[in-house]
């Protein structure tokens, strides 16, 4: 076994607590975890087409298509017929919807929010952009695997 870096733990204890409280969130609401991972999505770009989520979540169209039936039923999201072309479908939140969600993130919030106020303000630009620094190697990385695994 490789020499174990003390840093390489830290972050894969971030990493494990991020993915168990995405699994909490799913396990309160009755849903799967992209289920969560999609509601996050459409709360951050806003209506997206089936397809743009099936992307983003790196899915199967017909797992996406059992993913929104959830939602739906849920009354999470509402599908959006296209006015000119009814084939294409636009999911988006429903904002009376997201109130169970919603409560499932207020414990998070309180404790980031601790965390935060342990920075000063011109700390949190750098805290910020090294998390969209580390997305985006994520994102990249996760392409990677599904390119090769194809």
């Amino acid at each position: 076994m490789a020499h174990k870096n003390p840093e390489d733990d830290i972050y894969r204890e971030f990493l494990i607590a991020v993915v168990q409280h995405n699994e909490a969130v799913a396990n309160r609401l009755g849903l799967q975890p992209a289920d969560v991972a999609a509601v996050i999505l459409l709360e951050m770009r806003g209506p997206l087409a089936v397809g743009a989520i099936a992307e983003e979540l790196g899915l199967p169209s017909a797992s996406t298509t059992r993913l929104i039936d959830r939602l739906e039923k849920a009354g999470y999201v509402r599908r959006v017929r296209g006015e000119r072309d009814r084939r294409t479908v636009t999911v988006e939140l429903l904002e009376d919807g997201l109130g169970d969600y919603e409560a499932t993130r207020d414990s998070a919030r309180r404790h980031l929010d601790a965390i935060g106020a342990r920075y000063t303000p011109e700390q949190i630009p750098v805290l910020l952009g090294l998390l969209s620094h580390i997305g985006h190697a994520y994102r990249a990385a996760t392409r990677e695997l599904r390119k090769s695994s194809s």
